[in-house]
């Protein structure tokens, strides 16, 4: 198979980026989309030139660390899948595949496709956390809590914190993983000591990092690899008033 990639390619954090056009042959339908940015880098060393920058780690949907924006989406056309999860099968001999990084002021480029993405770390340490010491795990009859909020808290737990929400939103919300944060703790018992602060610091910090206000439009939602629901931004919002009236 053989491909057109058009890859952002940019120095530093200061230089200015563009995008730099790759004849990829030989690629195969088997690979990832990862596996066959491997293949590119393989090829690129051997004519001696700059390998493409690019995040990765478990490769299996967990760690949310290939954030890659292709071909204008998020993570690229397959629905509730990270990059890693993407297979070249989705593509055929001849296409052109357009990669570049997130879009946001607060994930500012450190190279070529690797954003910053420590404004989510200083979200969470503004209240994405609980203060008892829960010590080991208790028994899990121990403290009742409703079927229904119990799911609700770990379908909230299940993001990766990947930024896919931040890239998709045109004001580069990061209300979508704020809520995911705020829901996960909000819902459960163990959660409710800080409630009143966790919400209005999240947002605050948010605020400060240069992150945009949610206008309700679902592109978040949509590309969310975890399929997690705008229904956790309501819950913010309630969490946000609460605290602040």
């Amino acid at each position: 198979m053989n491909l057109t990639l058009k890859i952002w390619r940019q120095k530093n954090a200061k230089a200015k980026g563009s995008f730099v056009t790759y004849k990829l042959e030989g690629a195969s339908q088997e690979m990832s989309f990862l596996e066959m940015l491997d293949y590119l880098n393989t090829t690129l060393i051997k004519k001696g030139e700059d390998p493409v920058a690019f995040e990765h780690d478990c490769r299996e949907g967990i760690c949310g660390t290939c954030s890659l924006y292709i071909n204008g989406r998020a993570h690229g056309q397959d629905s509730m899948s990270a990059t890693c999860e993407l297979r070249m099968s989705r593509y055929k001999d001849g296409d052109t595949i357009v990669i570049e990084p997130w879009r946001a002021k607060a994930f500012p480029v450190i190279k070529d496709l690797i954003v910053d993405r420590l404004a989510f770390e200083k979200i969470l340490e503004a209240g994405g956390f609980i203060s008892a010491n829960a010590g080991a795990a208790p028994e899990a009859n121990s403290i009742p809590v409703p079927r229904e909020h119990a799911d609700k808290a770990f379908d909230a737990a299940s993001c990766i914190g990947c930024g896919a929400c931040v890239s998709a939103c045109k004001n580069a919300s990061a209300q979508l993983f704020i809520a995911s944060k705020v829901s996960q703790l909000a819902l459960l018992p163990q959660g409710r000591a800080e409630a009143k602060s966790r919400a209005r610091n999240m947002i605050a910090k948010a605020d400060e990092l240069g992150f945009g206000s949610c206008t309700n439009t679902g592109a978040c939602e949509v590309e969310c690899p975890k399929g997690i629901s705008l229904a956790h931004i309501a819950r913010l919002n309630r969490e946000f008033l609460k605290a602040t009236l």
